[in-house]
């Protein structure tokens, strides 16, 4: 995840093209660090700029934020010398992660002047500036003084120039064979050298560089030869006449449909591994946008879902620890057997034990094998047998008692596990209520009457809605996010002759397929049998056995558990986890 001189160039290209020529109709301040500028030219743009430190970013949005209350004294100076601005130029200098936009205004005077808005994407050193036509610094969203920097103030006043604490190579001033020469002295790995030594390049870059020169980036740079160097020149300028031409293609990487990592160039270091998947926006503003949306979704939810995801743990290992106390205490009741039989023979033998004996020896009359029975010393025979009768219908008793406890702590269990899978399949506050009243019904949770009408009102309408995908011909395809949405998509919603999907013998979503007025193909039940791998606690395997049947043919239990169904004569396939050539339909 960086947001390197790469995709800023790629950024810029965008940029230039929708932009140059529109003019400024609104400057709003969403965030305290962030700038939103609505621009006329032909259309309706919206430019979001943010310098917040842990999550620096700019990117064209369809989306209005609303303003702080308050605007803030340098949005104010912004609405003064930029209001109606035009934009004439958007910069980058070198690979640099800055963008500086020339725009011309008029001032109080009716005169026509120029001034820099410059977007620093540098971490915890991000900054939006205003500059004049000379460079010199009118205001900025954040000051930094002498006392925060040696390197560079950034005061009204100062004169402004890009800071360069470390020196580094430009590398669209340096052609592959000057890169070698310069990597070739290099001790570090050869990915690291890269990123340290020229502008532009972050980690993942200089991985993709290695992979596309064939090299691996862990190998010290000095060590290379003088074939390897001869290869990464190549792709050196292979990637930097790319730059050049500005042929970018925005990539977003995904695992477990979580956004892992983005770039300008398609990040083929990730294609040889299969958990990963690659997505191509159509524009470096799309895959911005949707990467950090669904990055700060996935955080929200994570952070609200943390107190239930504890409860599940804590309940799955506390069943865990019983049902292995249960099935050790099931493995000692297994001597009842013995019990009986010593009892048996006791009162078939008994009367040749000797008063005060502690053992006797005869024959097992239905193995005809030598029997030692252990005897209280204390007792006669027959009272021994009668002992032994007791601890048998005692231990049998414990048996029918633990079989039935072990039958329902499995259950626990699974069901436990079914809702700890649900929890990684949550998307939205619905989904979450869902799972919480589940574990409320289920007595996990206490139940917590809302004090209000309206609350109880709320609670009652939130509805989690589930996944839906569509086929290239047509097909819908509906997956289940939690157990009670299971039921209902599987018992309320699909038909008789609909076809229902679900990974064998472990936890995961009830998947319909929507049959319609013929047979789905064979590869439509192939997508079906992806996403019920790909919605399963195996979605890491390479290959899920999933099992599909009639809808008709699932039948559910009286008093079952949500989620769990009862199905025979069912089909199987192979399938692997994957969502891959579905189109996910957003319900209204």
């Amino acid at each position: 995840m960086a947001f390197d001189g790469f995709v800023v160039a790629a950024l810029a290209t965008s940029l230039r093209k929708a932009l140059i020529g529109g003019r400024i109709t609104k400057i709003s301040q969403p965030e305290p660090d962030a700038l939103l500028l609505t621009i006329k030219n032909g259309g309706t743009y919206r430019l979001l700029l943010s310098a917040n430190p842990s999550l620096p970013l700019a990117y064209l949005t369809d989306k209005n934020k609303p303003a702080l209350p308050t605007a803030p004294n340098f949005c104010m100076l912004l609405r003064k010398h930029l209001g109606s601005a035009r934009i004439l130029q958007i910069v980058q200098p070198g690979l640099e992660r800055v963008l500086q936009i020339e725009l011309e205004h008029l001032d109080e005077l009716g005169d026509r002047k120029t001034k820099w808005l410059v977007l620093e994407l540098m971490g915890k050193h991000s900054n939006l500036i205003l500059c004049d036509d000379s460079f010199r610094i009118l205001d900025s969203i954040r000051h930094v003084s002498s006392l925060v920097s040696s390197v560079r103030e950034v005061l009204p006043g100062r004169p402004y120039f890009v800071p360069k604490t470390v020196e580094k190579y430009d590398p669209l001033s340096t052609d592959g064979s000057a890169a070698v020469s310069i990597l070739s002295e290099k001790a570090q790995p050869l990915y690291k050298a890269v990123y340290t030594t020229f502008t532009g390049f972050s980690p993942i870059m200089a991985q993709e560089l290695c992979h596309r020169a064939g090299i691996d980036a862990d190998m010290p740079a000095c060590e290379l030869t003088k074939e390897a160097l001869d290869r990464f020149s190549i792709a050196w300028d292979q990637l930097l006449l790319q730059t050049k031409a500005t042929e970018f293609t925005p990539c977003i990487v995904k695992k477990d449909d979580e956004p892992v990592e983005f770039a300008a160039f398609i990040l083929r270091v990730y294609g040889d591994f299969q958990e990963y998947r690659l997505l191509f926006p159509s524009s470096v503003s799309q895959m911005l946008e949707q990467y950090y949306e669904e990055r700060d979704t996935l955080n929200r939810m994570r952070q609200k879902s943390a107190d239930l995801r504890k409860i599940v743990q804590t309940a799955y290992e506390r069943t865990v620890k019983k049902l292995d106390l249960q099935q050790k205490q099931l493995r000692d009741t297994q001597k009842m057997d013995q019990c009986k039989l010593y009892g048996e023979l006791l009162m078939t033998y008994g009367y040749s034990a000797e008063p005060g004996s502690k053992s006797l020896s005869c024959t097992n009359y239905y193995t005809g094998e030598e029997v030692t029975i252990p005897l209280d010393e204390t007792l006669s025979a027959t009272e021994n047998a009668k002992r032994y009768y007791e601890r048998y219908t005692k231990l049998k008793r414990t048996a029918e008692q633990l079989t039935l406890h072990l039958a329902h702590s499995t259950e626990e269990l699974g069901h436990l596990a079914s809702i700890r899978e649900s929890l990684a399949y949550a998307s939205c506050e619905a989904d979450l209520a869902a799972i919480r009243r589940e574990l409320t019904d289920f007595g996990y949770l206490k139940y917590h009457k809302p004090s209000s009408g309206a609350a109880q009102k709320e609670r009652k309408t939130v509805k989690s809605a589930p996944l839906h995908f569509r086929t290239s011909d047509g097909y819908d395809i509906y997956v289940g996010k939690n157990n009670y949405q299971n039921d209902e998509l599987t018992f309320r919603f699909a038909n008789g002759g609909d076809w229902w999907f679900h990974a064998k013998g472990v936890p995961g979503s009830h998947v319909i397929l929507k049959a319609g007025s013929d047979e789905p193909p064979v590869p439509v039940f192939e997508a079906a049998a992806s996403l019920a791998a790909f919605y399963s606690a195996n979605r890491q395997a390479d290959k899920v056995e999933v099992d599909y049947i009639e809808r008709k043919h699932v039948k559910k239990p009286a008093g079952a558990k949500p989620g769990f169904v009862l199905y025979h004569t069912n089909y199987s396939m192979m399938a692997r986890p994957s969502c891959e050539g579905l189109t996910e339909v957003v319900e209204n």
